[in-house]
């Protein structure tokens, strides 16, 4: 892997960084996955997984090849954001007895990383994934241990979805889908507790500097 810490500035056009061609190539895969979700489960994960393991690419063609943007950094939250909420949406009409706490988690997710992201923008932070709180300092700097938080997050949610079209061989009363839910399901808990931590320090942030703001003009 190159260096990119002591590589010039790329000279290509944001648009056209290549972890930012890696984000649009995602969006196209999770949108062509929502159309798939009602009717053809099997192209459905096939194209959101595909996309969500891309997520990988994006942040390591940035580091490569020193194209981190802005841009690329909002892109890629609302992608991951905005495409499990695609999915979600799709959960809460084949279960829909669980509608309140699927929707519950999607909440969670959007309103927590919507503003830790900006939290940090405001704060002039070079990137979102900088944290004084102990437990997002490990999330954001152990690359095993956030890939894994996300990897089995995504994964509760397409065994979830798999379990209601195709459940698999069964056991004793249990199927083969149902179990591997079951086992993801604490991975996904602990991924929703982890946000609400993102969301309790990015608003104690904002309003850290709101208040250093107003005693600035006190003066």
């Amino acid at each position: 892997m190159a260096d990119s810490s002591h590589s010039p500035p790329s000279t290509t056009p944001v648009w056209f960084f290549y972890p930012n061609l890696i984000g649009y190539a995602r969006i196209i895969l999770a949108v062509v996955s929502m159309w798939w979700f009602p009717s053809s489960p099997g192209k459905a994960m096939l194209c959101y997984g595909v996309s969500a393991a891309l997520d990988g690419f994006d942040g390591w063609a940035a580091r490569t090849f020193n194209q981190s943007s802005r841009f690329g950094a909002m892109l890629d939250q609302l992608t991951d954001r905005c495409a499990l909420l695609s999915l979600v949406m799709t959960l809460c009409t084949l279960y829909p007895s669980w509608q309140f706490l699927l929707q519950l988690s999607a909440v969670v997710d959007i309103a927590s990383h919507w503003l830790h992201l900006h939290a940090a923008d405001l704060s002039g932070k070079n990137t979102h994934k900088q944290s004084s709180n102990p437990i997002l300092h490990l999330y954001y700097t152990s690359r095993p241990f956030l890939g894994f938080m996300c990897a089995g997050n995504e994964a509760f949610y397409l065994f979830l979805y798999m379990a209601h079209f195709h459940p698999g061989p069964s056991l004793l009363g249990v199927s083969l889908m149902a179990f591997l839910t079951f086992l993801a399901f604490p991975i996904a808990a602990v991924k929703s507790a982890i946000s609400l931590i993102h969301l309790g320090t990015a608003a104690a942030d904002v309003v850290e500097m709101d208040e250093r703001a107003r005693n600035q003009r006190r003066e």
